[in-house]
């Protein structure tokens, strides 16, 4: 099997794990654990996984010039993005969430132009306003009334903002990824993530109840800990190895979908016409902004 076929692989798997997270993540905040208190967990968890996992890898030294860079990744990529995400998710709803979060390619396109002076066509602007209308449209009218989602218009501005950090992130950390092993570069973006989510999620973190958590509660947070974010960077952080940050984002495609079934299967959220409007708006939109223009 070839790198490139095990890096889609890894993609499709990564994916997956993200399309059921929206729902496994939403049951846990915010009655057990706290949004910036979940996010230090994960990074406390997942870099200590890469520090252990990192043993049987390459013993690499990170050159001075690229310690500015890989700790803009872990503000983009391990800091900001989690934070907005997971506070987002915690006002707001699976559906939503799974839906916004395939704004990401458009994100990159957008990046794209700005930052590497990617050229953009008149169909992909298209596609870029069309995407982030239906985006806007879940924002500023999603008027749902749910315990469970305090402030469905914020949290789905923050689940968008994710989407603009997360993006900005894939395309830092393609440089450093073909200059360095996946576990080398991993552990100290880790590592970097924990200093810069302390702050947030210190006083959350230590209320936690420990003693008193349902098992429900506990494989929840396991997932996230261990699927979520050791599993889900270590296979994107592969997939970059082979694959265009671009082409790595188009896998978002399939993440509304696990995630929209699963929420309804296990009967977390439900479809409204805004939800079904703003998706099919958003899915246009990122169609049209990533399909390759024929020469």
């Amino acid at each position: 099997m070839s790198k490139r076929t095990l890096a889609i692989l890894a993609a499709i798997g990564a994916t997956t794990i993200y399309g059921l997270n929206h729902t496994i993540a939403k049951g846990v905040m915010p009655n057990y654990v706290g949004a910036f208190g979940f996010v230090l967990l994960r990074v406390l968890g997942a870099s200590a996984l890469f520090w252990l996992i990192s043993l049987w890898g390459p013993k690499e030294k990170i050159e001075k010039k690229d310690y500015l860079r890989i700790f803009v990744c872990a503000i983009f990529g391990m800091g900001v993005n989690m934070l907005v995400f997971f506070k987002g998710l915690s006002l707001s709803t699976p559906i939503n969430s799974a839906v916004l979060i395939t704004t990401t390619p458009i994100i990159v396109l957008i990046l794209s132009s700005v930052l590497i002076k990617e050229k953009i066509v008149g169909r992909k602007v298209f596609g870029i306003f069309i995407g982030l209308l239906g985006a806007l449209g879940l924002i500023l009218f999603s008027n749902e009334l749910r315990q469970d989602a305090p402030n469905i218009p914020l949290g789905n501005f923050l689940i968008l903002l994710n989407s603009f950090f997360y993006g900005t992130y894939l395309i830092l950390a393609k440089i450093l990824i073909s200059k360095y092993h996946p576990f080398t570069f991993m552990k100290w973006l880790f590592s970097l993530g924990i200093l810069i989510c302390l702050p947030f999620g210190y006083q959350e973190f230590l209320e936690i109840e420990w003693l008193l958590l349902p098992f429900e509660i506990i494989w929840r947070i396991a997932f996230v800990v261990i699927g979520t974010t050791f599993f889900t960077y270590l296979f994107n952080v592969f997939a970059l190895t082979q694959l265009k940050a671009s082409t790595l984002s188009a896998f978002v495609y399939l993440q509304p979908l696990i995630g929209i079934l699963y929420a309804l299967a296990t009967g977390k959220d439900t479809l409204t016409t805004i939800k079904i409007v703003a998706a099919s708006l958003v899915f246009i939109g990122v169609y049209l902004s990533s399909r390759k223009v024929r020469q």
